[in-house]
């Protein structure tokens, strides 16, 4: 337990999802603030069809901000690994004279989320609008427009307070496109409403996972909250490299609940809308003998009988802008595991902070 509390305050990583609301303050501070929001707004005007792209965290972001985006603006949006866009085109990009891509990298030099840029510029004649958190960067080359958040610099590989703030920043682009200015006044203040509860999730997630093992983690999410799951699932492989793996909540009983056992950490992403039918996969769940974590904005009696462990975040915001206070369990779930089994989460084994392909 010691060695886990001193390896904790040594996380570069752990550090970074712990100062998440200071980075969301400046990100958005400063988005709000540039003139590139205005010239964004001004220059897709027309555009009536979005497709966000992306390469790992950077594609379950993609996933986050297409769903956030169809709610908050009433456009049609899709997401797509940049590899479907390098390998099979034809089968996903139709003829599209308002179709407007969103390529998103944090360090702006992935060579697939690069090239699919240029693809989607320079061979589909589409326009293009790159997101990272590097200045100067290839991606920047790459697209027509580029939103630079520079103020969320992460030193460890694996990405958490750079998706969540490139999630909020596009959040707030949304918001301006449909001229929401109470949700993006709701965004701005999001970081202090969730700042007390960080350091209380922090606690919890320690204590949880130094009284248990598990050999499986599964999580399980429906509309907006699914690229969050799929998301938190690539935290704890990256970081404890755990069998990690990420469902629909109400398809994991056609099949995959066959592995529920004692030793299987199921983590349940709650939402409002589909609060009922969820409840009652969690009760399942539980009665099967699997141990449940639940995340949701507010948990009833139903939720609280059927969990282990409960992360209520307790805001008074729309649903849709809880996705990125609702990532930070699943962040912190890994760094413990990881730091439980004597790994170092800020060099996860086999990776690196950019894939550079030759």
């Amino acid at each position: 337990m010691e060695t886990t509390r001193n390896k904790a305050q040594e996380s570069a990583t752990l550090q970074e999802i712990l100062t998440q609301p200071q980075a969301w303050k400046a990100s958005l501070s400063d988005f709000k603030g540039s003139h590139m929001l205005q010239t964004i707004l001004e220059q897709t005007s027309s555009r009536t069809e979005w497709l966000f792209v992306g390469c790992g965290t950077s594609f379950y972001l993609a996933e986050a901000a297409a769903a956030s985006w169809t709610i908050l603006s009433g456009q049609r949006a899709r997401a797509l690994p940049a590899s479907e866009i390098l390998l099979f085109s034809d089968l996903n990009l139709q003829p599209h004279r308002e179709l407007q891509a969103v390529v998103i990298s944090r360090s702006g030099s992935t060579s697939e989320a690069v090239r699919a840029a240029s693809l989607l510029r320079r061979k589909h004649n589409i326009a293009t609008l790159g997101v990272t958190c590097s200045p100067n960067s290839p991606l920047e080359s790459a697209c027509d427009l580029t939103i630079q958040l520079s103020s969320v610099h992460e030193k460890s590989i694996v990405m958490t307070r750079s998706f969540t703030s490139m999630l909020l920043v596009l959040q707030y682009l949304a918001g301006c496109k449909k001229g929401a200015e109470g949700f993006c006044a709701t965004l701005e203040k999001l970081a202090g409403s969730f700042e007390a509860s960080l350091l209380s999730f922090s606690d919890r997630v320690n204590s949880f996972t130094n009284d248990r093992t598990f050999v499986d983690y599964i999580f399980l999410a429906q509309g907006p909250f699914l690229g969050i799951a799929h998301e938190a699932a690539l935290k704890v492989t990256e970081m404890s490299r755990s069998f990690s793996q990420s469902y629909h909540t109400l398809e994991f009983r056609h099949g995959p609940k066959a592995i529920v056992g004692p030793e299987t950490c199921l983590t349940f992403f709650i939402s409002e809308s589909g609060q009922n039918a969820e409840c009652e996969m969690l009760a399942e769940m539980k009665e099967i003998g699997g141990v449940v974590v639940i995340v949701c904005n507010r948990a009833n009696k139903k939720i609280t009988a059927s969990s282990d462990l409960v992360f209520e975040m307790g805001l008074d915001v729309p649903q849709i802008a809880t996705l990125a206070t609702s990532i930070v369990p699943g962040q912190l779930l890994g760094c413990y595991t990881g730091l439980k089994k004597g790994l170092n989460p800020d060099a996860p084994k086999n990776l690196s902070r950019v894939v550079l392909l030759d």
